[in-house]
């Protein structure tokens, strides 16, 4: 498609938009078990989040530079040790915050996609087992009914329940570079039932909450790749993928029945030998968080979420990105994936909008600050926002709703 000289046009009602975290960017979140995991000696952190990117204070300057690349969406998170800091305690005015940052993208006519777990758990919740606790369920539940009845129907265009569920069991509970830094992959599998559940409870809430906002959940997913010199390698590394994908993948998906969209969040391949996971391949570029330079990953995730859900509800790309410091591979790999993008739609498949992540450089979690997938670059003594090449060019092709010809 890249060689057609024709731009690919998207569909009018196609959205266009980034994406960040509260926990990465605002600063402070002392409050919940990221923050004391980064403190944590031996944790495996490249250094703790701190300030991050100031933009608790700074959030209107974020939302003019969505406004100025010509963005329709913005997807943020709400800090839930921010909003209920102790059990039972609500902070009227945290939620009071995130009901003006979104009145401000509204009134910049940008809409405010809603993330109401975003990776952290407050610190009072943690101590009493956390998503390992049946009571982490019930307790999400009333946090999303509670701050999404503060926010409002009105405020909010769309509404995620939980970022990558998935990824939190796996990494938290399963190999121990995210909190709780346990590495049992028995109970990584139960944690991530519990999420599935989870999930459930919190669209019922959330559809209470904020009646005729479209919910869903967002999954990370990949491109599954079996490797192997023989047939029998390669099934026998099939085998292996169709086991992993269904912890890390279908079970998840299967919890998504009778949700208004699913979230897909895709940055790579990933490569299974018999013997189990492989490393990047030979003559692929490898980037700064260890996985290939695979762009077209996206296209495969699309459909795949697109037939495992039936076609029932509208795709929507939540997350996709490349950290790199070379900007102009960026824009080449969001070029890629979104050609991807389009061919999906050629085929008919219902994909709503693309989201990049994510706007700013930001904390990367376990790796610091090093990984930058900003489209802006945040100076880490000023927090002065520069527009990276990237960031323009992005905007270029949102104002156009169309992928410009090589």
């Amino acid at each position: 498609m890249s060689d057609d000289p024709s731009p690919l046009a998207f569909p009018d009602d196609f959205v266009w938009g980034t994406a960040t975290a509260a926990h990465q960017i605002e600063g402070g979140n002392w409050n919940n078990d990221w923050w004391r995991f980064e403190h944590t000696p031996g944790s495996g952190t490249r250094e703790p989040s701190g300030d991050a990117c100031d933009s608790w204070n700074r959030w209107e300057a974020d939302a003019d530079i969505v406004s100025d690349l010509g963005l329709g969406s913005y997807r943020f998170s709400i800090e839930w040790s921010r909003i209920e800091p102790e059990d039972g305690l609500w902070s009227t005015a945290s939620l009071d915050h995130y009901a003006r940052q979104c009145d401000g993208l509204r009134e910049r006519g940008i809409d405010p996609v809603v993330t109401f777990h975003h990776f952290t758990t407050p610190r009072w919740l943690a101590d009493r087992g956390g998503w390992e606790s049946d009571e982490a369920v019930e307790r999400f539940a009333t946090f999303c009914q509670r701050a999404g009845a503060h926010l409002g129907p009105d405020r909010v265009s769309r509404a995620c329940t939980i970022n990558e569920p998935n990824i939190v069991a796996l990494i938290g509970w399963g190999i121990g570079a995210f909190p709780p830094g346990k590495a049992d992959t028995g109970l990584a599998g139960e944690v991530g039932d519990r999420f599935a559940v989870a999930h459930r409870r919190a669209v019922e809430a959330l559809r209470e909450a904020l009646p005729g906002v479209p919910v869903g959940l967002t999954l990370s997913m990949a491109e599954w790749t079996a490797v192997g010199d023989t047939d029998d390698e390669r099934e026998a590394a099939q085998g292996r993928i169709e086991r992993n994908r269904h912890l890390m993948e279908d079970r998840f998906l299967a919890a998504t029945e009778g949700d208004d969209f699913i979230g897909v969040q895709t940055y790579s391949r990933s490569r299974w030998g018999p013997g189990g996971l492989l490393g990047p391949e030979e003559g692929v570029a490898s980037l700064a968080m260890g996985y290939e330079y695979w762009p077209q990953a996206l296209e495969t995730t699309i459909r795949r979420a697109w037939d495992r859900t039936g076609g029932a509800m509208p795709v929507v790309v939540t997350e996709n990105g490349i950290g790199t410091d070379d900007d102009a591979q960026r824009i080449s790999f969001v070029r890629a994936a979104l050609e991807g993008v389009w061919r999906c739609l050629d085929d008919g498949i219902d994909v709503a909008g693309y989201t990049y992540w994510s706007l700013l450089d930001n904390f990367e979690w376990a790796f610091g600050y090093g990984p930058r997938f900003g489209l802006i670059d945040v100076d880490r003594s000023t927090f002065d926002r520069n527009p990276k090449p990237s960031a323009r060019w992005y905007g270029e092709v949102a104002r156009a709703n169309a992928l410009p010809p090589t």
